[in-house]
């Protein structure tokens, strides 16, 4: 459509329009203009020239023009001039903004948690939070804080997780309040933090059960418990939790749970919970506590009878009874019959299915959730019985080594 308005016509709608459009308060949305008699825009019921409101008008308008700067000093010195007047959220937010304009977002941080922490009920709020989360955001990414507003070379990892945090603690439950934890929890994540990754993930399924993003947060959850495991010589605790959670997601979201193979995952944690008992259970024998090491083989036995770790620990049972006392033998299981029994079996299973990390990654990014999507039993209770492994090849036990 052709425009045939005249030139300065033209000219005072497109600043109407980029003030309109500026990053500013929600008074400019109720701003309203008309042509007069002399076909000049004219502001409806405009403050009066010299006014707070009037010199803030300026500020906005110099901001939204693009004079950064400019905006600065007249918001400087409103501040310096009207400081106790009711709008002094929206002069320290045109302040904020101009700052951030000329790359000095730290500087711009001052001025949105003054409004954060002193108006809390003003306008200016929210969209000072928005504007901090949008520099957490920048820091996240990889940007750096300027050294004495010269070099940018300071690292500003602890302030974006500061932010992150207390946008949450400033508006629970709001969709800011939910990026925030999603991109919090996903910074820990990125820099493989995974006891924080796995904390922050949680809470958000708590806090968020509906949100798109909470089957991704529940699938990184389960995935930062097992890459939480470092090694049968380590803590454990990791693997029950991701056992727990990976039941919790086959009862509320099967069809998500057959998509990232849960039911192999959960046999690899079985087999890694066995194999830390086989260990525990190598650490006494090679100390000269051949009792205590019958003693971790028979809560092997009992709690994971069909792992390989188990037939592991059979094939060398014999060695670890000729070394017990007399009255510790007698109360021992039949361990012969049970290794009868599990070879047998285990001729007829095959053990298969990727590593836990790869699987659940692997989803986690693809996964699409819906838009609507809505107990932790103790660690330590024996887990479930698994389907029937293949064993390894068996490792010959060396004199004095453990079973």
């Amino acid at each position: 459509m052709p425009w045939h308005l005249p030139a300065s016509l033209r000219t005072a709608v497109a600043v109407l329009v980029a003030w309109a459009c500026a990053a500013g308060t929600p008074a400019l949305a109720q701003q309203e203009f008309k042509l007069d008699e002399s076909d000049r825009w004219r502001e409806m019921d405009a403050p009066p020239p010299g006014s707070p409101a009037a010199v803030l008008r300026m500020a906005r308008l110099a901001l939204a023009t693009g004079e950064a700067k400019r905006a600065k000093a007249i918001a400087d010195a409103w501040l310096e001039r009207f400081g106790l007047d009711p709008l002094r959220p929206e002069a320290l937010l045109i302040r904020g903004d101009a700052k951030d304009a000329l790359g000095d977002e730290y500087e711009a941080l001052f001025d949105y948690e003054d409004i954060a922490r002193r108006y809390p009920y003003s306008a200016a709020f929210v969209p000072a939070l928005e504007r901090e989360f949008g520099i957490a955001q920048r820091y996240v990414a990889g940007l750096r804080r300027k050294f004495w507003g010269t070099v940018r070379v300071v690292n500003a990892d602890d302030d974006a997780q500061e932010i992150l945090i207390r946008i949450q603690e400033r508006l629970p439950g709001s969709a800011l309040a939910e990026k925030a934890g999603m991109a919090l929890a996903d910074f820990y994540y990125e820099r493989r933090d995974m006891e924080l990754a796995a904390d922050a993930y949680d809470l958000f399924v708590q806090n968020y059960p509906r949100s798109r993003f909470v089957d991704k947060a529940r699938l990184r959850l389960i995935a930062a418990y097992c890459s939480g495991y470092k090694g049968p010589q380590f803590d454990a605790r990791g693997l029950a939790e991701a056992a727990v959670k990976l039941r919790e997601l086959q009862a509320t979201e099967p069809l998500l749970a057959r998509q990232i193979g849960a039911e192999a995952i959960l046999l690899r944690v079985y087999e890694s919970e066995a194999d830390k008992r086989l260990t525990t259970a190598n650490w006494y024998w090679t100390t000269g506590d051949p009792i205590s090491a019958e003693r971790e083989i028979r809560a092997l036995v009992k709690k994971y009878p069909r792992s390989v770790a188990t037939l592991q620990a059979l094939r060398v049972i014999d060695d670890v009874l000729a070394r017990l006392p007399e009255v510790v033998r007698r109360s021992a299981p039949d361990y012969a019959g049970i290794r009868a029994e599990l070879m047998a079996a285990s001729s007829r299973a095959q053990l298969e299915g990727p590593m836990p990390v790869e699987r659940i990654e692997e989803a986690s990014t693809s996964v699409s959730a819906p838009a609507d999507a809505p107990t932790t039993p103790d660690a330590g209770a024996a887990p479930e019985p698994a389907p029937a492994p293949e064993p390894e090849p068996a490792r010959s036990p060396e004199p004095g080594a453990a079973p």
